[in-house]
């Protein structure tokens, strides 16, 4: 993939293989013996043996250009599950032949899913849009040994509260929009979601990962940003004039931090974040995101409170410089 970046004829060919798979796909017909599989995609289908018929994907959303690239260059169905490990790992899912992006497709034959009323974030299930809530024989019985964290996941009628903000669409599938679980307030009294925001941010081809924080006894968000190590050198010397291609070095060029912000203010503009979801400053860091330096969960989810942590001068730092 880095090949076709750097390459005209490379990226010209992936993208008219891309386009001329979708004309198939469009039409309900998934395969992996056109021309273009032979010329543009048979090494990557061959990294995953070469016979794979179904691609399930979960643990966190996939973005609407992976799934297109997936569903379109592995010759494969690939369907996204929704779930958690409360209710055996999933409770919806998208249905084989699927074309629409970003949605999870209908509830599960073993369960019901229903959406309860979220007000402090103006999600209202009459809307078609709240929390999500699940019932059936794949809903667990309780956390062992703790009653009291058992009574705040499932409710007295037996609905296990996801944390998780979703929408019916007009086909009958679910789409999910927020997330409840990691909401905080700001001193001004907004209610904030930081992963929606990280998510957007990490649209921006220049950005990596993202963590947003933000508290009630603060009026704006700052964030600790891991730059794109793919793109960033590059982007660095052709439109700033840098000749290094050290990332620490390039983490801490303050031409290079005003770019990243710019994309990232173009990444908000676009998907129509407040102003109040919008970071002030960030701080930017070579070193990514792992599980292997604790700030990633195996199912690679931000762990908030080992970030918060880890970062807590620097975001104690950038506060200080808004005052």
């Amino acid at each position: 993939m880095a090949g076709a970046s750097k390459s005209r004829i490379k990226s010209y060919l992936l993208k008219k293989a891309l386009h001329k798979k979708e004309k198939y796909f469009k039409r309900g017909i998934i395969t992996k013996s056109t021309l273009w599989d032979k010329l543009v995609f048979k090494k990557l289908q061959d990294l995953l043996g070469g016979r794979v018929k179904i691609i399930v994907t979960g643990a966190a959303p996939i973005s609407t250009p992976v799934l297109r690239f997936f569903r379109l260059a592995f010759g494969a169905v690939v369907c996204e599950g929704y779930g958690q490990t409360e209710c055996s790992a999933a409770m919806s899912g998208s249905v084989p032949g699927e074309q629409e992006y970003g949605e999870v497709g209908p509830p599960l034959s073993c369960n019901i899913i229903k959406l309860a009323d979220v007000p402090e974030m103006n999600y209202f299930a009459a809307e078609n849009v709240g929390e999500v809530c699940c019932k059936g024989i794949n809903v667990f019985k309780g956390y062992l040994h703790d009653e009291a964290k058992t009574r705040e996941a499932i409710d007295e009628d037996g609905w296990l509260h996801t944390g998780d903000i979703g929408r019916w669409t007009e086909r009958g599938t679910l789409k999910i929009v927020d997330r409840k679980k990691n909401i905080f307030k700001l001193s001004q009294g907004e209610y904030v979601a930081p992963e929606k925001i990280e998510n957007v941010y990490m649209s921006c081809s220049l950005v990596a990962q993202c963590f947003v924080h933000g508290d009630s006894l603060q009026s704006a968000l700052v964030g600790v940003v891991v730059p794109d190590p793919e793109t960033l050198p590059a982007y660095a010397k052709s439109e700033l004039g840098l000749s290094t291609t050290s990332m620490e070095e390039l983490c801490k060029n303050e031409k290079v931090k005003a770019a990243v912000m710019k994309a990232m203010a173009s990444a908000a503009k676009t998907f129509n974040l407040k102003g109040f979801e919008q970071v002030r400053d960030i701080h930017m860091v070579a070193e990514a995101f792992t599980v292997e330096n604790n700030l990633l969960t195996p199912t690679f989810k931000l762990k908030r409170v080992e970030s918060r942590t880890k970062y807590k001068d620097v975001i104690a730092e950038m506060y200080s410089k808004m005052k």
